[in-house]
């Protein structure tokens, strides 16, 4: 059942990925993309990754591809002042994408898999990585607290009016 599950997302996620480089409609390719994050999050899911998957859907599908959909309707891109590129940028970008494809895969043949290997349930718990968090990385989580509280300060001081200004 859980194969069936994997190879239905993994299908799912492709064909979405596939659909975003392919879709001329960039409004489409922002929602085939996420699919694919939906896809993913699933996968993640599968790999008891529960942190991952709910942070996964909610910052990427979520907070980034609405931004990602503003601002393309906010451009209104149209064909007509789509600029065309020449043939030797498309053909550098075919060559460079199989020079990734053909990295990926030496990468893939030259990794170590073991089919039914033990692996740790316990992993990718939210409890997990809290105690991890709090314990073993807790000056570099303080200090990205401090460094957020700092950037959120200074947006406000440059966000602020001062009260003499007239408002237009």
């Amino acid at each position: 059942m859980i194969q069936n599950v994997f190879w239905f997302l993994t299908f799912l996620a492709i064909i979405s990925a596939c659909m975003v480089v392919f879709s001329r409609n960039p409004i489409h390719s922002v929602l085939y993309l996420i699919i694919t994050f939906f896809a993913l999050s699933g996968h993640y899911l599968l790999l008891n990754a529960q942190f991952l998957a709910v942070v996964n859907i909610i910052v990427y599908a979520g907070a980034i591809m609405v931004l990602f959909l503003f601002v393309i309707m906010f451009l209104n891109l149209r064909r007509e002042t789509e600029v065309q590129k020449p043939i030797a940028v498309k053909f550098a970008a075919v060559i460079s994408g199989l020079i990734l494809l053909a990295v990926l895969l030496g990468a893939l043949l030259k990794a170590d898999i073991q089919p039914g290997s033990e692996v740790d349930s316990q992993i990718g718990l939210v409890e997990n990585l809290g105690k991890v968090l709090f314990s073993d990385f807790l000056l570099p989580f303080e200090l990205a607290s401090v460094l957020f509280l700092v950037a959120m300060v200074g947006a406000i001081m440059l966000g602020k009016r001062d009260p003499g200004e007239p408002t237009i």
